[in-house]
């Protein structure tokens, strides 16, 4: 058992292979250690994220290893369900994947369906399922240059797991076929139809066409609220992000600069953690249709009667007023809160929008109205400046916790990591920062089994270009991670547009966490 740095709340354990991690997630979840506010289990691996004032050190450590179990220990039992997927074989890695196995196409075919796969974990999006079996011959490598688009329902094979994509989404795996059973459903309970513990079995596909899910209701006509009338991007709404589904393979999401939130509710008297609308850019015209009282924060500023406002200024609107949102000057979002709450209903908890899982409540776009929740609220706060925001040809230095992957790479490579500084590029979203520079290399092309990613996470892709994870990324990955950001630093990183730099700056030397060192 081996600990790894992630950052001041999150710590990776690595095992020699998935049944001692998944044993140990049994033994954790049997006996859980205090503070421990979730675990992602992985390949090989557990990512354990503590809660709020309670640290990922040597202490967390030597609690884990005490409820270890000995070794060899089986993990136990998850489910006695079996689920019978309808597939088709036409997918264009087949015969990649037929020279691999030494088989002919329709000996793959055969074998693939012959197998029975069971789910070990979730991850990576909602309803992705790692499915493991025991033909040894299924040990494929990851396509050498991932694709940019996979269609929902594509079956894909890479290091003796088998997976399911739910939706459309850019992945590295082999692809050999696709399913119409829709792997993620919100109509179902539970949503992921493969979860952990459940078998899995390929039949021919079936003439017969699988129920999706139930068509909603048209939505009620909308009188009052606010109206959209002009929005080049679309905004979403974001609170403190959904916990506790990782189970489901669903990430936090939520609002990528916290601190601009909770001052946008303070402002009119709203929890902090209260649902508003993240503005990416801008310019943005709303009309009010009622009476309200708004407040903005953020990078964006608002002008009303012809007067600019200062950041985080309450104002009240009353029916016929409109508003404009500016573009910003420097940094990426802002966050409209309205007094009393928006009237959008939660998905699984939380009425953030996760742009890479496609959860969450749909994006606002021009015409859009908007109802008022009327929740009861407290007094407004004075405005709260927030940060200096950078533009777009600042350089930002971000504190990083070098791992837990950092030994993947040469001290030459770390330090070439460190030194440089990285251009932020257009393709940059919600799910991460794309970065380019002088790419990284590594000593050798290993394969990483799939593992735990947290917020702050910096991949390095076999390209060498690093891909800074934020709030909406996948809740697995299988490139290494050279650093993680820390959690300080998150609320400024969903801030930088691009053409800014990036330069990352080591708070602490890669070292891995040892019980022992820190008794």
């Amino acid at each position: 058992m081996r600990f790894l740095p992630v950052g001041p709340r999150a710590l990776l354990v690595e095992l020699d292979d998935l049944d001692a991690a998944l044993a140990l997630f049994d033994a954790l979840q049997a006996s859980p250690v205090p503070g421990v506010a979730e675990i992602v289990p992985a390949a090989r691996t557990l990512m354990l994220r503590t809660e709020a004032g309670v640290a990922a050190d040597g202490a967390l450590a030597a609690e884990v290893m005490a409820r270890a179990p000995a070794p060899g220990t089986k993990p136990a039992a998850r489910s006695t369900e079996t689920v019978e997927l309808p597939a088709r074989y036409d997918g264009e890695d087949l015969a990649d994947v037929a020279r691999h196995m030494g088989l002919s196409v329709a000996e793959v075919i055969a074998a693939h369906q012959a197998t029975t796969w069971q789910v070990a974990f979730c991850g990576f999006a909602p309803g992705f399922a790692y499915m493991t079996c025991d033909d040894a011959r299924f040990d494929l490598p990851r396509r050498q240059m991932p694709r940019t688009r996979l269609p929902a329902g594509s079956i894909a094979l890479a290091g003796r797991f088998c997976g399911i994509y739910p939706k459309d989404s850019p992945g590295g795996w082999q692809l050999i076929g696709r399913t119409e059973v829709p792997m993620w459903d919100l109509s179902r309970d539970p949503a992921a139809i493969l979860r952990p513990g459940v078998r899995c079995r390929f039949i021919a596909r079936s003439a017969e066409v699988h129920p999706s899910a139930a068509i909603p209701e048209p939505a009620p006509v909308t009188t009052g609220g606010l109206s959209v009338l002009a929005a080049p991007f679309p905004m979403l709404f974001q609170d403190e992000g959904r916990k506790g589904h990782t189970g489901q393979g669903v990430s936090g999401s939520g609002a990528l600069d916290l601190e601009a939130l909770h001052r946008a509710n303070r402002a009119v008297g709203n929890r902090p953690g209260e649902a508003a609308l993240e503005i990416t850019l801008g310019p943005v015209r709303l009309r009010a249709e009622e009476a309200m009282v708004l407040a903005l924060t953020g990078a964006g500023r608002i002008t009303l009667d012809g007067r600019t406002l200062a950041e985080g200024t309450p104002f009240a609107l009353d029916p016929g007023d409109e508003v404009s949102i500016l573009p910003p000057e420097a940094g990426m979002r802002s966050y409209l809160a309205l007094r009393g709450g928006y009237a959008v209903a939660p998905v699984l908890g939380s009425a953030s929008t996760d742009t890479l899982a496609g959860v969450g409540p749909d994006a606002v776009t021009a015409g859009a109205r908007l109802a008022l929740a009327h929740r009861p609220a407290s007094a407004v706060s004075d405005p709260e400046p927030g940060p200096a925001l950078p533009g777009a040809g600042a350089v930002v230095a971000l504190p990083v916790t070098l791992g837990p992957r950092a030994d993947w790479f040469t001290e030459a490579e770390i330090a070439h990591f460190l030194a440089q500084d990285w251009l932020v590029t257009p393709a940059s979203s919600r799910v991460g920062i794309r970065l380019e520079g002088e790419a990284l290399t590594r000593p050798d092309a290993r394969e990483l089994p799939s593992e735990g990613t947290e917020t702050g996470a910096i991949q390095i892709p076999h390209a060498g270009q690093p891909v800074l994870f934020l709030a909406d990324h996948p809740l697995t990955g299988g490139y290494p991670v050279i650093a993680t950001l820390r959690p300080e630093a998150l609320g400024l990183a969903g801030q930088i547009p691009p053409g800014a730099r990036i330069r990352f700056v080591a708070g602490e030397a890669f070292t891995p966490i040892l019980p022992e060192a820190r008794k």
